[in-house]
C-alpha cells in the first residue's frame, strides 16, 4: 500500500527558483556552443578563445553540469525521485569542469578572467550541493515518487 505524501510549499519555491538559476547557465552555455556573436561581444577575445580551447571531456563536463542541473530542477517539480541522480550528474560534470578550468589551468584562467570565475563556481558549487541534499531529503521523505 502506498501512502500519498502531500507535496510541501517550499518544493515548488525550491524547484522554480533553481530552474530560473539554472536557466541562466543553460543559456551561457547554449550562447557560447552556437556562438552567437553578442553574447560572446561581451567577452574579450581572449576570453572566447579560451572558451573555444576546451577539450572534448572539459566540455562533456560542462554540459553535463549545465544540463544535469536544468533537469534536476525540472524532475524535482514533477515530484520524481530521478532529480537526485540528476543532480549527482551535475555535481560530477561540475567536478570535471573545475578540473580542467582551476586543477589544469588555473594560472590562465586567473590572467584571463581575474577572481570572479573562482568566486562564481564556489557559489554554484555551494548551491548545487544544497539542492543534491534537499533532493535526496525529498525523496527519502517519499516527496519525489
Amino acid at each position: 500500500m502506498t501512502v500519498a505524501v502531500k507535496t510541501p510549499w517550499h518544493l515548488w519555491v525550491v524547484g522554480g527558483v533553481s530552474l530560473l538559476w539554472n536557466a541562466i547557465g543553460a543559456f551561457d552555455y547554449v550562447m557560447t556552443k552556437i556562438e552567437n556573436p553578442d553574447y560572446l561581444a561581451t567577452f574579450t577575445p581572449e576570453q572566447q578563445a579560451w572558451f573555444a580551447s576546451f577539450p572534448v571531456w572539459a566540455n562533456v563536463g560542462w554540459a553535463l553540469g549545465v544540463w544535469g542541473s536544468v533537469l534536476g530542477s525540472i524532475l524535482l517539480l514533477v515530484r520524481s525521485r530521478h532529480a537526485v541522480a540528476a543532480l549527482l550528474i551535475s555535481l560530477v560534470g561540475l567536478g570535471v569542469s573545475c578540473i580542467y578550468q582551476f586543477g589544469l589551468h588555473y594560472g590562465d584562467l586567473m590572467r584571463i578572467f581575474g577572481t570572479f570565475p573562482m568566486i562564481f563556481t564556489a557559489v554554484i558549487w555551494v548551491i548545487l550541493i544544497a539542492l543534491f541534499v534537499y533532493a535526496r531529503k525529498q525523496s527519502a521523505a517519499g516527496v519525489l515518487r
